[in-house]
């Protein structure tokens, strides 16, 4: 199972789509590792700094519809090829979210209010958070806040995350 624990990185906007997650230039690339650079690069969204931002980050934290756009797991390949694992939104883009869930990583989705509520006690502040994947809780703290999170996916996505992704779940059942 993949690692669901780090340092945050607050993208506060709606509907980042999956060419702004990983250019279409780039979906020529065949594996993960190629799309690393490139992650993010045209994001459009003000004060972002990729090469700074996205610097030692494992998680994202967002508003609604992420992963809108094209279909292609090059966006989730983009993340894991970056060490980012989980994404916080309000909701996804449901095949950007099956996509997520199949490489073995969590896309988790919280309210409007509970997203609120996150980003005016954590953004602009140095935010680590920690995923009990046993109590299913998320706990997100800085120097000035901790809270809880309790978090729900379906079993057959926990199934598929445990096992590190589509592929190594088929492996083992059938």
């Amino acid at each position: 199972m993949k690692n669901f624990n780090g340092k945050v990185l607050f993208l506060d906007r709606a509907d980042i789509n999956t060419d702004e997650i990983i250019p279409a230039k780039y979906l020529t690339e065949i594996s993960r590792e190629a799309l690393e650079p490139y992650l993010l690069e045209d994001l459009e969204l003000d004060g972002f700094n990729q090469g700074m931002d996205l610097a030692n980050k494992s998680v994202i934290i967002t508003k609604d519809n992420f992963g809108c756009g094209s279909s292609r797991e090059h966006a989730p390949w983009a993340l894991d090829a970056n060490g980012i694992n989980l994404v916080i939104a309000e909701n996804f883009a449901r095949i950007f979210k099956q996509n997520m869930f199949n490489c073995g990583m969590l896309a988790v989705e919280f309210s409007s209010e509970i997203i609120g509520k996150i980003f005016r006690l954590f953004a602009g502040r140095s935010t680590d958070l920690e995923t009990d994947m046993k109590r299913m809780i998320i706990t997100i703290k800085s120097d000035e806040h901790q809270e809880e999170f309790p978090f729900s996916i379906s079993d057959f996505d926990l199934a598929l995350v445990e096992a590190g992704g589509w592929l190594s779940y088929a492996d083992s059942n059938y």
